[in-house]
């Protein structure tokens, strides 16, 4: 065989694994276009599938995923880590500056599934993008007033605050306008701490306050961690997946020792878990014998579901209650929350 009939046919078997898991989605999600009042029906759960899938990387590869986790372990304070869960009320930050990596579907997700045990939350959108406002169906264009008011225009925070879908999940909406506040800031007298005053007047009204950081290390991001008790860290369960974590624990650090010396990393959770590959086996293990405790039990799949469900503007608890991934967050919410009481009625 020639080296050009080789490459042709590593091409074909190529194409022909990508279309086979293409056609696979498509069975999972019912075929459906994504029109319509409701989620599709499934003809397969889009986790069923057993198929185990190669890892990619060889033996000894992790060193560079091994040293980087040595490293964050050796130079970053994490913060004292208690035997219980902190007390209610709970002001916790979901950040990472790495995008795509769950921030928002754990966000929105996390807190339905808090809800739904009978917390009270407030979901903090503080991402331009706006995302966590749509996947709780709040149309942006429809608001008198957003986070971008809050902060920027001392619009009192009670007066945005949106009930959802979900009994006992209200979210502070993020519209475009967000986009602009980075620079609209720069000049604002005591500009790291105004979302923590505007969060302090409603705290006594919800169990859990959960802020969506936008993907960056700016100074909507400040003003999460200046205003969080706590910091939740999403991580992608894929080989980079420690990529950039040192700048954001070191900023941590900072924020600890000049505004907010209560703050610590309570919680690091694994998402998008592929469990066909021994890749994402391989992450999950290294990052918990490095970091403990903090990271959660539950680990969150990467489903089609999941990815669904913002587009209807539902939390997946309602999109599919019966998924993987609404099991996930439901377990992960019993795990965050310690059982602790409800404060609130």
């Amino acid at each position: 065989m020639t080296d050009a009939e080789h490459e042709t046919k590593v091409a074909g078997s190529s194409a022909e694994t990508e279309g086979g898991v293409g056609a696979l989605d498509h069975e999972k999600t019912g075929g459906s276009s994504g029109h319509g009042s409701g989620p599709p029906k499934r003809a397969l759960d889009d986790e069923a599938s057993e198929q185990r899938l190669p890892s990619d990387v060889e033996p000894g590869g992790f060193d560079h995923l091994q040293q980087t986790a040595r490293d964050l372990e050796d130079r970053v304070d994490l913060g004292p880590m208690g035997t219980t869960k902190p007390p209610l009320p709970r002001v916790m930050a979901i950040a990472n500056q790495k995008g795509g990596v769950g921030k928002t579907t754990t966000a929105v997700n996390l807190g339905a599934a808090l809800a739904e045990l009978g917390y009270r939350i407030l979901v903090v959108d503080l991402d331009p993008q706006g995302n966590a406002t749509t996947g709780l169906g709040v149309n942006a264009r429809n608001l008198e007033a957003s986070v971008y008011d809050v902060i920027l225009h001392d619009v009192a925070i009670e007066d945005c605050i949106e009930p959802t879908n979900v009994r006992n999940l209200f979210v502070v909406p993020a519209t475009i306008d967000l986009a602009g506040a980075e620079i609209e800031l720069v000049p604002a007298f005591s500009r790291e701490l105004r979302l923590k005053k505007a969060i302090n007047t409603v705290l006594d009204d919800f169990d859990f306050v959960l802020i969506d950081c936008p993907p960056s290390l700016g100074l909507l991001t400040v003003n999460a961690l200046a205003a969080a008790t706590e910091v939740a860290v999403p991580i992608q369960c894929e080989y980079y997946a420690l990529e950039g974590l040192g700048q954001l624990l070191s900023n941590i650090q900072r924020v600890r020792a000049n505004l907010n010396p209560g703050l610590i990393v309570t919680t690091i959770i694994m998402t998008m878990f592929d469990a066909r590959t021994r890749l994402a086996e391989q992450v999950v293990a290294e990052v918990r014998s490095h970091f403990g405790d903090r990271v959660c039990r539950s680990v969150v799949p990467r489903t089609v579901r999941l990815s669904e469900a913002p587009s209807y503007g539902q939390p997946i608890i309602i999109f599919d209650s019966s998924s993987r991934g609404a099991t996930a967050y439901r377990e992960l919410a019993r795990e965050v929350s310690g059982g602790a009481p409800q404060r609130v009625g």
